[in-house]
């Protein structure tokens, strides 16, 4: 994404308000992305507690983690930042530099009612990163684009543990898997990353590596996905 981002500010001062969701009648998806891996739920998940919940994941690009979980039933609000780092550095153009410990994450508001944790952590393994590919994600290289889970309590981190366990011992990826738990504040990135890919569904990083995930997620879990995306 560095290198798509070069030019950031120009981009979106050209395409903010193109907004339509790309995804009902999108080009098919080229032929090297992503394909989805097709993994069971978690054996051990969280009692539906009450109110909102969150979630904080990092893998890759957050423009594409973003978009996937903006269409996942019961998904209120996704939010792209930083997490894992300090405050003062938790910016694009330091983060960029790859020595602030942070990671591109996304902050998920959920309704435990509707989806639980567990069920988010199998649509973040299955079809919105890669966790076998260690401190990069597709084209984008370096520790800020690791696989990582921040959990939000020890439920969570109890789910996320024995979730990627049992994903190792099923054998469910060709590599090892790489996802970390870590602990870390979450800081909300700058206002050009958020809703980035619904406001830009032509930019060619976009179309390359996010829409085939959103596609993906469409086809792997059609009773969890919605079609206008949370904001």
């Amino acid at each position: 994404m560095k290198a798509a981002v070069a030019s950031t500010t120009a981009i979106v001062a050209l395409t903010l308000g193109v907004g339509a969701i790309l995804f009902e009648g999108a080009r098919p998806a080229p032929a090297h992305a992503e394909a989805a891996v097709a993994i069971a739920p978690p054996r051990v998940d969280i009692d539906p507690p009450k109110g909102m919940q969150t979630a904080i994941l990092a893998g890759g690009c957050f423009w594409g983690m973003e978009g996937v979980f903006q269409h996942v039933k019961g998904v209120r609000r996704v939010e792209s930042g930083y997490a894992g780092g300090s405050a003062d550095t938790a910016t694009y153009d330091q983060v960029s530099t790859e020595r602030t410990r942070h990671a591109e994450a996304v902050r998920i508001v959920y309704d435990p009612q509707v989806i639980s944790y567990g069920r988010l952590l199998q649509i973040y393994f299955s079809v919105a990163h890669d966790p076998t590919q260690l401190n990069r994600q597709g084209p984008d290289t370096g520790p800020s684009y690791r696989s990582a889970i921040f959990p939000q309590s020890e439920a969570q981190k109890t789910v996320a543990t024995r979730y990627i366990a049992q994903l190792g011992a099923a054998g469910s990826y060709k590599r090892p898997i790489v996802t970390k738990i870590e602990s870390g504040r979450f800081y909300a990135a700058e206002a050009y990353h958020q809703d980035f890919l619904n406001r830009n569904p032509s930019h060619p990083y976009i179309r390359i590596n996010d829409a085939p995930k959103v596609a993906n997620l469409k086809v792997t879990f059609p009773a969890m996905w919605q079609a206008a995306p949370a904001r």
